[in-house]
């Protein structure tokens, strides 16, 4: 081959491809295999929760099938910056890894629905910590013009996943077969458990030393554990009094992390004077925009006559855009990607707008006038969230010292648990408020899909004016 062949070759420098060059390949095959078993495991456990109450009881527990699992990935991630001296994160790799594995054995033996919850937390532990260390590693394995392309193809991932992961779980939704669910990533887990010491380097440890703020992460906690308990209760009354319940202790944590010598956060991250904190800002609002897409195909059924099977298909076009834009400006830089966060913020709140148009009707014969603008609206939603999330993520890298880099990369993983906790929750109290149980029916899942989708847009136009105060030279 000629050396012109070989150039040709060669991905030019803007391209998500360089990933798979020969000197990233293992670090980014171990760093996408952990997004993958979060991301995966997500979707099957959506798809088999059902299962599993029918096989064994305890529906009074389903909710907490969710919540611990998200409340433990939020702990999971801290752990990968607050972990202790003498603990590379290779090592955390492998530890979370194992303790995946461990927690999916557990979930897979249990006789009663309390011992799901055990390993579904064990499980959420790994997934979190699993999840951050995608981020964490990320400024020691590429150089900077990469790390957007990395939050790319995590992007990509979680893409595929919405079609794998309740694929897998629909092979395994009968009978006692849910059990196989959980095995299946099993494998997985411990080669990837294996394979970390000799893929992934062995990185200098450069935090600064302090102690563990424990008060902030007991209110963190709390907050994601009755926000994510109010997102599945059915009484409108408690699920507003578990959502302020959450709001004070959240509130209570920032008080505390600005005053406290041993913070959570990277420095500035409760302070929105300082662009830290508005990067962060942006990234929860837009993610609390995004989850209220899990009411989709219920109107995709009632109101419009579409299958389960399709409104599952046709809800994953929103992981879709997603995919779709990260790869249009993984490429961007300066002014670009600057106004790929500010534009992506404005088409999703624009997009989730349009649903309130386009879902809240009455069309029983499925009509694809009104069907395909409504799945355009979808694919708009997640792609106004991809077209800027890697810029988003490397100005989270950019504008932290080195020594808190490992607290602003867990910090990512933690504000979309925590965006999409509060997100489902706020979305339950208006679609329950707007009628979709009373009435009920037509004329109820009407009303909630339009006051739900206009309601919903609102953080996104908060999203919209933070980013718009970010600078330019950060992205």
């Amino acid at each position: 081959m000629s050396n012109i062949d070989q150039t040709a070759a060669i991905p030019s420098a803007s391209s998500v491809f360089r990933l798979f060059l020969p000197e990233h390949l293992p670090a980014t095959l171990m760093l996408a295999g952990g997004v993958t078993l979060y991301a995966v495991e997500s979707y099957i456990m959506a798809t088999i929760a059902p299962s599993i109450v029918r096989d064994i009881g305890g529906l009074a527990l389903f909710s907490w099938v969710t919540s611990l699992f998200v409340a433990a990935a939020v702990l999971g991630s801290i752990f990968v910056a607050m972990r202790p001296r003498g603990i590379g994160l290779r090592s955390v790799y492998v530890i979370a890894a194992l303790v995946f594995g461990a927690g999916s054995l557990i979930a897979a033996a249990a006789p009663p629905m309390p011992v799901v919850l055990i390993g579904r937390a064990v499980q959420g532990l790994g997934t979190g910590a699993l999840a951050a260390l995608g981020y964490a590693f990320i400024r020691f394995v590429y150089p900077e013009p990469l790390w957007p392309k990395a939050s790319t193809l995590y992007a990509a991932i979680w893409g595929v996943s919405t079609v794998i992961g309740p694929t897998l779980g629909g092979f395994f939704s009968s009978g006692h077969a849910w059990r196989y669910a959980f095995i299946v990533l099993v494998p997985l887990g411990l080669l990837m458990a294996l394979l970390a010491p000799r893929l992934l380097p062995d990185v200098e440890d450069d935090r600064e030393q302090a102690k563990t703020p424990i008060a902030q992460i007991g209110l963190l906690l709390a907050a994601v554990l009755m926000v994510s308990t109010a997102g599945a209760i059915e009484a409108t009354a408690t699920k507003v009094a578990l959502i302020a319940a959450s709001v004070v202790a959240v509130a209570g944590m920032i008080v505390i992390e600005g005053r406290s010598p041993n913070r959570l956060l990277p420095s500035g991250a409760v302070s929105l004077s300082q662009p830290i904190s508005r990067v962060y800002l942006a990234m929860l609002a837009m993610t609390v925009v995004l989850v209220s897409d899990v009411f989709i195909p219920y109107f995709l059924q009632t109101l419009h006559g579409v299958p389960a099977i399709v409104s599952g298909y046709l809800v994953a076009l929103v992981a879709l855009g997603w995919t779709f834009a990260a790869f249009l400006s993984g490429s961007w830089t300066g002014g670009r990607a600057y106004w790929a966060i500010v534009i992506g913020a404005l088409i999703e709140a624009a997009a989730t707008a349009c649903l309130a148009l386009f879902l809240a009707k009455d069309n029983p014969e499925g009509h694809m006038l009104i069907i395909v603008p409504a799945a355009i609206g979808m694919f708009m939603m997640g792609f106004g969230i991809g077209l800027g999330w890697a810029h988003l993520v490397a100005m989270v890298l950019k504008l932290v010292a080195d020594n808190e880099k490992d607290k602003a990369s867990a910090a990512i993983p933690t504000m979309s648990s925590l965006g999409g906790a509060f997100g489902a929750a706020f979305a339950g109290v208006i679609a329950n408020g707007a009628g979709l149980v009373h009435p009920g029916g037509v004329s109820g899942a009407l009303s909630a899909a339009h006051w739900l989708y206009l309601l919903m847009a609102l953080p996104g136009v908060l999203a919209v004016a933070v980013s718009l105060t970010l600078s330019r030279r950060a992205a």
